[in-house]
């Protein structure tokens, strides 16, 4: 199939139309979901015959599929033992005022996010934030802002730490990818959290004078799932300790990040009662969300449209600079996911460095810094606080995110640059 063929311009004009309908989400009375709208647009190019079903199905990496399966159904025990919210509240304990409460939200919940990708940080740090500043009478919508930022962020830091980190370090594929990502971002995400911290220090002075803080401990709901929740933890941290290890000294193990999800999983599918209500509650939307876009980005594929841009584009998408521009912007219309799906198959082949896969990584995900629409984990913070009476506007984040996003790229820019040679 080629662009001039009839049948291409089916894919093209879904694809389009997907894209459109992610941005506006709205049909008269109903919202309708990310998930959902990719779906349709997958169930519209097999319908249509753009795409074979054989083709479709073997378009789907299982290995993205089987990753984000286990580090779902770890998250989900995580959160309904209540041993993460323990966690947290342990950690903010040490926060007498509000200045150091920011300080330890914004590094803490960013590095977790780097292990338990933002998305669940997102949904375990909402209700917690809010319940920290009624407890203290201050207003939740600081907090709201440097959890965003610190989830989005932070996630910078690991393959695993969103889910176009891990369309990179899978599809790229980029070589032993913790050591990569930390030894390439490591130091300019740590910056750039700090960064994020100085931003809102700097935007609402007032709101730091003389106001000290107290918190709670959490509680442990589930010790029988918090006990196999901490192991399962406990194996992530122990099966990415190995690979580090085997991959610097260049023993092959065979070890892959789907193996640490599943076996990091596998207590809790063997020891726990609460099992089938964990892989219930697994967030399946996203993996349709995946599995369909798979399939939709494999028949736009097939039409050759892309591939005859890479003449034009192909130079400049081993530019640093260039691909965290585009992957800053576009995601703001397109979605980072799909955006990342589409850009890697341009950037195959092109060897050398693996900066400007970094550079994409990096830009496509402060992508959700510059405004709401560009990451989920937003969307998803919004909407758990404004079942608890709290909201962000449109305003309050772009009044941050513009100038930290502008910031935050300059800082990957340069490390990028030199880490490139």
């Amino acid at each position: 199939m080629t662009v001039g063929d009839p049948g291409a311009l089916v894919p093209l004009a879904v694809v389009v139309l997907v894209f459109l309908a992610i941005a506006v989400r709205q049909v008269g009375r109903y919202t309708l979901r990310i998930w959902q709208i990719m779906l349709a647009g997958a169930v519209a190019v097999l319908i249509t015959g753009s795409i074979s079903p054989s083709r479709a199905l073997a378009s789907v990496s299982m290995d993205v599929m089987l990753f984000l399966f286990g580090m779902f159904l770890v998250g989900e025990a995580l959160q309904a033992s209540g041993y993460l919210s323990h966690l947290a509240h342990r950690l903010f304990s040490r926060a007498t005022t509000y200045d150091r409460l920011l300080l330890l939200l914004t590094v803490s919940f960013g590095l977790l996010s780097a292990l338990l990708m933002n998305d669940t940080l997102a949904i375990v740090g909402t209700p917690l934030v809010i319940a920290v500043a009624r407890r203290n009478g201050i207003p939740a919508r600081v907090l709201l802002l440097a959890l965003a930022f610190a989830v989005t962020t932070g996630s910078v830091l690991s393959p695993i730490g969103n889910p176009q980190n891990l369309l990179i370090a899978v599809e790229g594929p980029v070589a032993n990818p913790f050591v990569t990502f930390l030894i390439a971002l490591a130091v300019p995400t740590l910056l750039c959290l700090l960064l994020s911290y100085g931003i809102l220090r700097w935007l609402y002075p007032g709101e730091f004078v003389h106001r000290a803080c107290s918190v709670d401990a959490g509680a442990i709901t589930d010790p029988a799932l918090a006990r196999l929740s901490r192991l399962s933890l406990g194996l992530i941290l122990l099966l990415i300790g190995i690979l580090v290890a085997t991959s610097t000294l260049g023993v092959p193990l065979g070890l892959s990040l789907p193996h640490i999800a599943l076996l990091a999983a596998l207590p809790l599918l063997l020891g726990s009662p609460r099992r089938w209500e964990l892989v219930k509650r697994v967030d399946w939307p996203t993996l349709v969300f995946f599995a369909s876009m798979f399939v939709l980005m494999e028949s736009v594929w097939t039409t050759g449209f892309f591939q005859d841009l890479v003449g034009l584009a192909g130079p400049s998408l081993s530019r640093t600079g260039v691909i965290l521009l585009l992957g800053i912007t576009l995601p703001q219309f397109l979605s980072n996911v799909p955006f990342v799906a589409l850009v890697l198959p341009l950037m195959a082949g092109q060897g050398g460095s693996p900066a400007p896969l970094l550079a994409l990584a990096a830009g496509s995900t402060i992508a959700g810094n510059l405004s709401i629409l560009g990451a989920a984990s937003n969307v998803i913070i919004i909407q758990n606080a404004e079942r608890q009476g709290e909201t962000l506007t449109f305003r309050d984040f772009l009044r941050a995110g513009v100038p930290l996003t502008i910031l935050q790229a300059g800082v990957y820019w340069v490390f990028l640059s030199v880490f490139s040679g």
